[in-house]
């Protein structure tokens, strides 16, 4: 049965990625995925660990060698080399490192989103901070994870880059929406208000607890509404019906003592035409 692996911020700690990657089945000797898996990497692979260099260089074999079965999504770290974006990161990549990111950019390796259909027939679309409200709204209101996710490939600005300033930003971008205030707070006054959610998401950059000491952090609408799986590192909000599973680890510094990608078994990526069943 083909599986999508979907992997939270690695944050430049390579043996947190290269061990997501040996659970998967790829090899430490001999790096290479096996058939069944896709792998779906939300971004964030640079700074604050030890060598945001060595994640690149796993990151580059797998796009050379593998490139059908690993989608790189960009995150706001990676965005800030890319046209358009903004350094905001004391400690600079080198200029290799950059160079890479701009020439993945270039060359559509390095995406925004993408949508995936799992065997529940549960579409979900994939971002690197989520899609906000506001968002949505300025894409034209995408009826379906499929066009929303070909939407932000398209690259929009200035909405691409937004966010990231002090206080909360509803309509914040995919590389900077925080959760809770600004991803999922808003989406459930929608729904309150009567809208559709039409998709569930999937997204990195940001949680709504601290994993240290298990604690929320959160609105009350908002907490009342979610669970968390502590081990995997995974947290789930149900919005009108859908589900946004945020997947960011929180490696930091040291890195997770213990975390999980994100294992969809039976799920496949969707087209850009495609929309959700019975619709």
């Amino acid at each position: 049965m083909a599986r999508i692996a979907l992997i939270g911020d690695v944050g430049g700690h390579p043996d947190q990625l290269r061990g997501a990657l040996h659970a998967l089945g790829a090899d430490a000797d001999r790096p290479g995925l096996p058939e069944d898996v896709t792998v779906v990497q939300v971004g964030d692979l640079v700074d604050r660990g030890p060598d945001s260099s060595a994640v690149l260089e796993i990151v580059r074999w797998y796009l050379d060698h593998q490139p059908d079965r690993w989608i790189q999504l960009a995150g706001n770290h990676e965005a800030q080399y890319l046209p358009g974006g903004t350094p905001f990161w004391p400690d600079r990549l080198a200029d290799a490192d950059a160079d890479l990111l701009r020439s993945w950019w270039a060359a559509g390796r390095l995406r925004v989103a993408v949508a995936v259909r799992t065997a529940d027939s549960e579409d979900l679309l994939v971002c690197h901070a989520g899609l906000t409200v506001g968002a949505w709204r300025e894409l034209a209101e995408p009826p379906s994870a499929a066009l929303a996710a070909r939407l932000l490939d398209g690259r929009p600005e200035p909405l691409l880059f937004r966010g990231g300033e002090f206080g909360v930003d509803r309509a914040a971008g995919p590389f900077w929406a925080e959760a809770g205030w600004e991803l999922h707070e808003p989406w459930l006054e929608f729904y309150a208000g009567g809208g559709f959610v039409p998709f569930g998401q999937v997204h990195g950059h940001s949680q709504v607890v601290r994993f240290a000491d298990r604690t929320w952090r959160c609105p009350g609408r908002v907490r009342q509404r979610a669970s968390a799986d502590w081990s995997a590192r995974h947290v789930r909000v149900r919005v009108g019906g859908r589900t946004f599973t945020g997947i960011d680890p929180k490696h930091g510094r040291t890195g997770a003592a213990g975390w999980q990608p994100l294992i969809l078994d039976g799920a496949r990526l969707l087209a850009a035409q495609e929309l959700p069943e019975g619709r």
